[in-house]
């Protein structure tokens, strides 16, 4: 079997990404392609489709959040996502018992005695006449009926147990919004696709496929930290026929669709600038493709980052217009002046055009 080492998944990872170089896709078409984007802070988003596609203008993101073509809902890992319209219905049910089990391992004391089938039915109830709800004032009605497990854990419970949006102006470019969430179904105009039958798992199974076309070549283990569903074992064995395999250098098996890019590992890679808890380190379990062990904190604590030659080799912050960027390596003279001037690019799209500095601290 193949053994791809560190470089070779990282340029695959890159070109699966649209890291390798900058997309001609639509917005649309990444957000599709890309299975969605982390979302939990709602400006970062822009900057992760920026660094991606040639010509973006945050209007265009914008447009299609007020279009109801990409909505706002918590999904992957019950982390929110920018999610297509189309694969937020047909995705949403295989997700129910991740997203309640999600809630319950923090509040399951709390919601020990509550019958989640009656939340359910109440939220839904609550939520039909057409009124766009914070989290809190969801619960306050609820509490009514259940006072004891507290206004938190009925909140969260309810916004797991009945499907919603997170409505503009949250999420839009350049706008400080609280969230206001309204049911899927009403936003959408369509009810999410049911469940399938016992014992079939398509959605399963198309989830394994769109993840390797996005993240690939990546293990079982590496699909399962992307999404955090569980029974996926099936599914991957159900589509192994149409797959690949290959090991890593930690003799792990890989599975990755037949023709999906994977380039040469000395294909160059350019400077680019990625948002906070970007999917290209967090759609992983084993992140060193792209960060090293030592940098693997940062993944997760909403730092943003630089790719230098692919991998993580910087942090970067902005203030005032001005990107500034601290490397987490020495930098060679090349290296200095790719991120110098993509970083002036970062500027100016941060700041509609007004702002093009960027410097380099800490060395």
């Amino acid at each position: 079997m193949t053994v791809l080492d560190d470089r070779a998944l990282n340029r695959a990872a890159l070109a699966r990404q649209l890291l390798l170089e900058r997309s001609a896709m639509t917005p649309q078409e990444a957000v599709v392609h890309l299975c969605g984007l982390q979302a939990q802070e709602p400006q970062e988003p822009f900057t992760g489709l920026w660094a991606r596609l040639s010509g973006f203008e945050a209007s265009a993101l914008d447009g299609l959040l007020t279009g109801r073509s990409v909505v706002r809902t918590h999904l992957m890992r019950r982390t929110v996502h920018l999610v297509a319209a189309d694969d937020v219905l047909a995705w949403r049910a295989r997700h129910d018992a991740m997203l309640r089990q999600k809630v319950l391992g923090v509040y399951r004391r709390e919601l020990d005695d509550v019958d989640l089938g009656e939340l359910a039915s109440s939220a839904g109830a609550l939520m039909a006449d057409g009124q766009p709800r914070t989290m809190a004032g969801i619960a306050e009605v609820l509490a009514e009926r259940w006072p004891a497990p507290g206004r938190r854990a009925l909140g969260e419970m309810a916004v797991a147990l009945v499907p919603m949006v997170q409505m503009p102006p949250r999420g839009l470019w350049g706008v400080k919004a609280g969230v206001r969430n309204t049911p899927l179904a009403d936003w959408l105009g369509r009810d999410p696709d049911p469940p399938a039958p016992e014992g079939s798992d398509p959605v399963g199974e198309t989830l394994v496929r769109r993840y390797l076309a996005a993240f690939g070549p990546a293990a079982s283990a590496d699909l399962r930290a992307w999404c955090g569903l569980a029974g996926l074992p099936k599914a991957v064995a159900a589509v192994r026929g149409e797959l690949v395999a290959f090991r890593d250098d930690r003799g792990r098996e890989l599975l990755d669709l037949p023709g999906a890019p994977r380039p040469d590992p000395d294909t160059p890679a350019p400077v680019r600038f990625l948002p906070a808890f970007d999917n290209a380190i967090l759609g992983y379990h084993d992140r060193s493709r792209i960060i090293d062990d030592a940098h693997r904190g940062l993944s997760v604590e909403g730092a943003r980052v630089v790719l230098v030659d692919g991998r993580v080799g910087a942090t970067w912050t902005v203030e005032a217009g001005a990107v500034s960027v601290t490397p987490l390596r020495p930098f060679t003279r090349g290296e200095r002046g790719a991120v110098v001037e993509e970083g002036r690019s970062l500027a100016s799209f941060l700041s509609d055009g007004a702002g093009d500095e960027a410097r380099i601290t800490g060395t």
